[in-house]
């Protein structure tokens, strides 16, 4: 969202993964071919596609090349479970062996239950220093020279994939302390170093300036609400006067949603639900390190947009006009559908079946609403989302034999991905019986995860249009108070109820001189009808 957040506020950002300030001296193309062919033999990683197959389990992966380190179990050649220590082991690379991305994906990913990831390179630090005996002045050249590349493409998977842990100064002194050991005396891989560090401090600038951003987003539309308690005449326009192609819409929502999507860590999903770690004797793991909170504004951005529409919905005095906004809605629903954005399909339908809207009874009768029953049918909850599941496992393969950019877009109904995930951890435990990192656990949510992170690398291919993206994110929305009172001014209560919450609302806002503050008249419901 860097960029067009950039635009909207007139600051500048810089592209992610890309900016001034941060380039290499020297030939840095060079030494990274150079430093290739000697890495020539090394397993080659995947990209995010490729990392997870059908399979619950891939045996080239899991099958163990350190017969000597026996603190890791397998069941049919799969590593389902190991001691903490074994499983570093097992991370680090030596002269024979490499792990495979999906064992440093899935073990990085759930490490930080057990060990912040300062203490992770530090244990890596030690392991590379230490056991492989590169601390030693007087160690045989070739063996340095087979562990070096190795070792640097291990700390290049972390950066690349867990940039975020990186913004504890602790995890960032480890790693320069470990590269700084291990590139001495080579010019070659200290300038590859150089870049990958580089790439990472742009990674973090990025962050930095996102946040800063939203901040600003956010302090923008809460000036906007405050003119519109002060003056709540100048409700003057509504999302048919900023755009009325439903296409347009939908390209744009789905701007924002790739753009925020693109910011969160894979990491995030394991903070989020598990906030305390069973070494910690109850004692928060992140509470002592910057943590993004990328996840939770993604979150509130569909919450905003829930309410956006039922506040579109509820604000025309016209039945017909309130009548010709739900149908609207339920083409850019469509187009959502459509595209494979999900998350602002359920957004919008979640609006729509807000309380003060799905009451609007003779507002609804005028409306067609054969295509919102499709819709609604295709989100359905029950059989666990069953028609839902069916219609992302065709975005996702759609995605998969992609021809264009625009096939590739999948955006999930995001709550139901943090409510997968959160059963996954809730229904089985992190350590075994024995004391042992249940590894098979982490192997399912890493699959959960990686998928996520292939979606989230799509670029969005549609043309932003500024106008709308500025709407969309800064005009004020109604509470659920001042959208009831706006339904019930509507279309008037129609029990004992309804006008006994209609009353209280009006008590209540009216004492805080709120009434006008959501922008409401004192027009009679008959002129609203």
């Amino acid at each position: 969202m860097a960029k067009f957040l950039a635009e909207l506020l007139g600051c500048t950002l810089p592209d992610k993964g890309t900016g001034q300030g941060f380039e290499c001296h020297g030939h840095p193309h060079v030494a990274l071919k150079n430093v290739s062919k000697r890495m020539e033999n090394m397993p080659q990683t995947p990209p995010f596609t490729g990392m997870f197959g059908p399979a619950s389990y891939n045996n080239n992966v899991y099958q163990s090349k350190e017969e000597s380190y026996g603190d890791l179990y397998y069941h049919e050649n799969n590593l389902v479970s190991g001691s903490l220590e074994a499983l570093i082991h097992h991370l680090v690379p030596n002269v024979d062996y490499y792990p495979d991305r999906t064992y440093i994906f899935t073990f990085l990913l759930s490490s930080r239950l057990f060990l912040h990831p300062y203490e992770l390179v530090s244990k890596v630090y030690h392991l590379c220093v230490e056991h492989q005996r590169l601390s030693d002045p007087h160690a045989d050249k070739l063996r340095m020279r087979k562990m070096a590349p190795k070792i640097v493409q291990l700390l290049t998977e972390w950066t690349e994939t867990f940039p975020y842990d990186f913004r504890d100064e602790r995890t960032m002194r480890g790693l320069k302390e470990l590269t700084h050991r291990i590139t001495s005396g080579d010019e070659l891989y200290r300038k590859a170093v150089h870049q990958m560090i580089q790439s990472l401090i742009r990674k973090l600038t990025a962050l930095s300036q996102y946040e800063e951003a939203l901040a600003k987003i956010n302090a923008t539309a809460a000036d906007r609400l405050t003119v519109l308690k002060a003056k709540p005449q100048s409700i003057q326009r509504d999302i048919l006067t900023i755009c009325n192609d439903p296409f347009t819409l939908a390209q744009q929502l789905t701007h924002i949603e790739l753009e925020r999507l693109s910011y969160i860590g894979p990491e995030e999903f394991v903070q989020a639900f598990i906030q305390k770690g069973p070494l910690d004797n109850n004692k928060s793991r992140f509470s002592d390190r910057k943590k993004a909170s990328n996840l939770e504004a993604y979150v509130e951005w569909f919450n905003r947009l829930s309410y956006l529409v039922a506040t579109e919905i509820c604000m025309p005095v016209k039945k017909k006009h309130r009548a010709r906004v739900i149908e609207f809605f339920i083409d850019v629903a469509r187009e959502c559908f459509n595209i494979g954005n999900f998350n602002s399909l359920m957004a919008i339908i979640s609006g729509m079946n807000m309380s003060p809207v799905s009451r609007l009874k003779k507002t609804w009768g005028k409306v067609k609403t054969a295509k919102f029953d499709i819709l609604e049918h295709q989100m359905d909850p029950s059989s666990n989302f069953y028609n839902y599941r069916t219609a992302l496992r065709g975005a996702t393969q759609r995605s998969i034999t992609a021809h264009t950019s625009r096939e590739k877009i999948v955006i999930p109904f995001f709550s139901l991905l943090i409510k997968d995930i959160y059963f996954l951890n809730e229904g089985c435990a992190n350590l075994l019986p024995n004391g042992h990192v249940n590894f098979e656990k982490f192997w399912e949510l890493a699959k959960q995860v990686s998928e996520f992170m292939t979606w989230k690398q799509v670029e969005c291919p549609f043309e932003r249009d500024r106008k709308i993206l500025q709407y969309l994110l800064t005009v004020p929305v109604f509470t659920e108070d001042a959208l009831y009172l706006a339904s019930y001014e509507s279309e008037g209560p129609e029990n004992n109820i309804e006008k006994d919450s209609w009353k209280s609302l009006r008590c209540v806002l009216e004492g805080r001189k709120s009434a006008a503050s959501v922008g409401f008249s004192d027009n009679s419901m008959s002129d609203r009808n």
